[in-house]
């Protein structure tokens, strides 16, 4: 048993190393096949040792007509260990048309869900998985042709969530020797042979190929991967600070960060920032990969003042000196024109009040209240939303522009114009909450007024 005895030392420092804790629940994520059995054989013995309980889930993904075999395998196999075991069976093919997915991308959402739902319900802490040396050197290289960021190099992670996988630096040469030794079938899926899977031509021609120039590639590219994720933990720590002082506003399912203080960061630092934006915006970054980060820091250093791209579950844009993330894009305001035929109240779109009211003299403008002689202004008035053509004559100005390039110049943004209140006599009156017209001022005026009034947000 001398294999056996190497490997349940190295799964037993791996318990160390990672700093997991004895006496709680592991769910053995269970296909069958070589990996997962090895490690289901090697987890009976370390839960002896730390005192671990230890159940088992597998998910039929209803490719294969012999998955039903699959199933009787695992339920004999857990039957002897008595070890509980959880099945279900997931239609892979019918759920991959639906959705729109590859086969290979839809089994692994399901089962991960899958996986994620027994643990809760069992009460398992953890969540153990097979993947080893050589399922390392694939992801990696999968990632690389596809193209991604450092980050994605890192490939996968010994512990991510509640995911382990105690097996990420044993070869699968180690796995095989361990189940000859303890005389253990397992099942084998002829699917792994199929070429037509991405992962099966990585396994079965890329890698052969580099093996061929360097025997020691796998070892080689698993080393690379923990350095990467050494270095990337390290970055982590970093954009977590950064992220932390360029925030303007957070709320749900949406960010704005300062755009001036992303510009100011280092273009390594910056990538890295963007990416953990988008994932606290999305929750998750599937579906995103380096050339859409890519696009996302080109538009942010863009000389369009206002622009916006859409990404994979999310809305990306750049409004003057932010940059906005959603999950969806904002519904804009909807036109509206309102009559004013004497003082009173009256309700915006968006839920404010606009009041009208007479005064024997001027009580003072500010940013949401505007007063105009009652010689020269009166009903009706007009609350209207921005039209194109529009003019306007801010206070100070000397002469009017289009009220189009007022907003520009004023830096409101595009889903700021549309829901802007319009107070409209025969010209503009006041752009509500931003400015008054030129004409009619009351600073020297000592009569009868008409004020206006807008709620604050």
């Amino acid at each position: 048993m001398r294999i056996t005895a190497q490997l349940l030392r190295a799964v037993d420092r791996f318990w160390t190393e990672q700093d997991l804790p004895d006496g709680v629940g592991v769910l053995v994520a269970l296909s069958g096949g070589a990996d997962s059995v090895a490690l289901l054989r090697l987890l009976e013995q370390l839960a002896v040792l730390r005192s671990l309980t230890l159940q088992a889930a597998h998910l039929d993904h209803a490719i294969r007509s012999e998955s039903a075999g699959d199933v009787e395998f695992v339920r004999q196999l857990c039957s002897e260990a008595r070890i509980p075991l959880y099945v279900e069976r997931a239609d892979v093919p019918l759920l991959a048309r639906q959705s729109g997915r590859g086969l290979e991308e839809t089994g692994r959402v399901e089962r991960r869900e899958f996986l994620c739902r027994v643990a809760e319900e069992t009460g398992c802490r953890f969540i153990a998985l097979g993947h080893h040396r050589g399922d390392q050197a694939e992801t990696f290289l999968m990632r690389l042709v596809r193209g991604t960021g450092l980050t994605g190099l890192a490939a996968m992670r010994p512990c991510s969530g509640p995911f382990l996988r105690p097996l990420l630096d044993v070869s699968r040469r180690q796995i095989e020797a361990v189940l000859e030794e303890m005389q253990q079938s397992f099942l084998q899926d002829a699917s792994n042979e199929d070429v037509n899977f991405t992962r099966n031509r990585v396994r079965h021609r890329l890698l052969p190929e580099l093996q061929g120039l360097n025997p020691r590639i796998e070892e080689r590219l698993a080393a690379l991967c923990r350095r990467i994720a050494d270095e990337e933990d390290f970055w982590q720590e970093q954009v977590t600070e950064a992220l932390a002082g360029l925030v303007v506003k957070q709320g749900a399912q949406e960010l704005r960060l300062r755009r001036p203080g992303l510009l100011g960061l280092h273009a390594a630092l910056r990538y890295r920032v963007l990416r953990g934006a988008v994932q606290m915006v999305r929750g998750d970054l599937r579906g995103m990969d380096g050339g859409h980060i890519e696009a996302l820091d080109r538009m942010l250093r863009g000389a369009a003042p206002q622009a916006e791209i859409h990404l994979p579950a999310l809305w990306a844009a750049r409004r003057y000196d932010t940059l906005w993330l959603r999950q969806r894009s904002p519904q804009r305001p909807a036109p509206f024109d309102l009559v004013v035929n004497g003082p009173g109240e009256i309700r915006l779109p968006d839920g404010r009040q606009m009041r009208f009211a007479y005064r024997d003299r001027p009580q003072g403008e500010s940013r949401l209240a505007v007063e105009f002689p009652t010689e020269v202004i009166g009903f009706p008035l007009q609350v209207r939303s921005f039209c194109p053509g529009d003019r306007f004559r801010p206070q100070g100005a000397i002469g009017s522009r289009k009220l189009k390039k007022y907003f520009m110049e004023a830096r409101i943004e595009q889903e700021q114009r549309q829901g802007l209140p319009l107070l409209v006599g025969d010209r503009i009156l006041w752009l509500a909450g931003v400015a008054r017209c030129h004409e009619w001022s009351c600073q020297e005026w000592d009569g009868p007024v008409l004020r206006v009034t807008l709620e604050a947000d």
